[in-house]
């Protein structure tokens, strides 16, 4: 669930990715031009063990300043809904989707404090990631802690050509371990219905 929470914070920030510019100072000037995000994903796990990775696709909507949708329609439904501070979970449970109430307060706080860094476009700034600017529209985030490198190694960005959409996140979790999300058929800054985040 940490993983989920911190890679629907990573793409947030990709979406305020504009101008394409050449410095992350830049990049986090143009951070106020996104007002809302629709894309379809295909999530590609990747381990040593797997002959073939094991593949989700879903759906993501955000709208600013900090409403989310984070849905995966197959093979497994599941939910995520952030609205108003609040975070909820649902897991599908005999062909139904359930609230899960395990993830506690201190998942929300962490998740809650990451987005808005994010979505300030504040990447020189932020605690728990360094970021470094390389070429080819990518940016490279490395943990800052200890605790979380044990948990993830690194995550690259790929911006998209197209302004304000990424091409994917690539979350590296391990030597021999990583999960990669391409992002299609995005479309920025349309009118979402407050529903969106508040129901199944």
């Amino acid at each position: 669930m940490r993983l989920l929470c911190i890679v629907m914070t990573v793409f947030l920030a990709g979406s305020l990715c504009l101008g394409w510019a050449d410095s992350l100072e830049a990049i986090r000037e143009n951070s106020g031009n996104i007002t809302s995000v629709r894309a379809d994903f295909v999530q590609e796990k990747h381990l040593k063990i797997l002959v073939r990775p094991l593949i989700s696709k879903g759906i993501f909507v955000f709208q600013a300043p900090g409403s989310l949708r984070w849905e995966y329609r197959t093979p497994i439904q599941s939910l995520l809904l952030l609205h108003d501070g609040k975070m909820h979970k649902f897991v599908q449970h005999e062909g139904k989707l359930v609230e899960d109430r395990s993830m506690g307060m201190d998942a929300m706080r962490v998740v809650s404090q990451e987005i808005s860094q994010w979505l300030s476009g504040n990447f020189t700034d932020n605690p728990t990631f360094q970021a470094e600017l390389k070429p080819g529209r990518k940016i490279v985030l490395t943990p800052r802690s200890k605790g979380l490198g044990k948990l993830i190694s690194r995550i690259e960005l790929q911006l998209s050509e197209q302004p304000g959409l990424m091409d994917s996140v690539t979350i590296f979790e391990g030597k021999d371990s990583y999960t990669r999300l391409i992002f299609t058929n995005a479309v920025l800054n349309t009118t979402i219905s407050p529903a969106v985040f508040t129901e199944k």
